[in-house]
């Protein structure tokens, strides 16, 4: 029997920047196992999910993945251009830790009033790779917000940040500090991509980064953690 998979999130769910940890995924199941649909859009917020739902409930899968925060998280930051994010994302509010809990609760209750389905919060990647650094410290404030979310609705909590936390550490990276991406440099990652015949793990390989392309985006060693704690923790296991 296939599970029907829904897959909630950004950028890093529209893989456009990023490895598809859908496709990777899907290679983990046996075929015909899993049916797998992408709802991801590029920048969004917790909020941004939240006006978009509609199209998940309305046709109910068996499982229901979320992996949002990361664009949250990365406005807590300094230097993060709030303001310009505010008007491309349409967003009534400043982001706000407050705000994104009340988002994701919501998001996370309307799915479960709207649907059968088996639900999983992923916590998310870690921003950078300097552990000790405010991007990777933002991304693990918000990643614990989303466990108490997961622990008060009583869904699935994915650790995906804390497995990634793990594969850092085993790796010891080389100490570089995290940039925020711009839109110019976004563009750049799909020119190398296109002009230069690069992948995104060359890219990754060239700017020393372990788990990412751009301290944010996931390369195919990222995106495989992102698959496995997905398998592990929501789907049923071969014997």
């Amino acid at each position: 029997m296939t599970t029907r998979i829904a897959c909630l999130g950004d950028s890093l769910t529209r893989a456009q920047f990023s490895v598809d940890y859908l496709d990777l995924l899907g290679r983990r199941r046996p075929p015909g196992d899993v049916q797998l649909a992408r709802f991801g859009a590029n920048g969004d917020f917790a909020y941004n999910l939240l006006q978009r739902l509609d199209t998940v409930v309305t046709n109910p899968p068996d499982v229901i993945t979320v992996l949002i925060g990361t664009n949250d998280a990365r406005a807590s930051l300094a230097g993060y251009p709030v303001e310009q994010a505010m008007k491309r994302k349409q967003l009534p509010d400043r982001p706000s830790a407050g705000w994104f809990q009340q988002c994701l609760g919501a998001v996370v209750a309307r799915l479960r009033a709207e649907t059968d389905a088996t639900i999983g919060l992923l916590s998310i990647p870690v921003l950078g790779q300097q552990l000790d650094g405010a991007a990777a410290q933002a991304s693990q404030a918000y990643s614990r917000m989303i466990a108490e979310i997961a622990a008060t609705n009583e869904v699935a909590y994915l650790p995906l940040h804390e497995r990634q936390i793990e594969e850092l550490r085993q790796a010891d990276p080389p100490p570089i500090s995290y940039r925020e991406v711009t839109p110019a440099a976004a563009v750049g990652v799909l020119v190398q991509q296109a002009v230069l015949r690069r992948n995104l793990d060359t890219i990754s390989r060239r700017r020393g980064l372990v788990l990412t392309t751009d301290h944010i985006h996931q390369n195919s060693r990222g995106a495989t953690l992102i698959a496995e704690v997905i398998d592990a923790g929501l789907l049923p296991q071969s014997a």
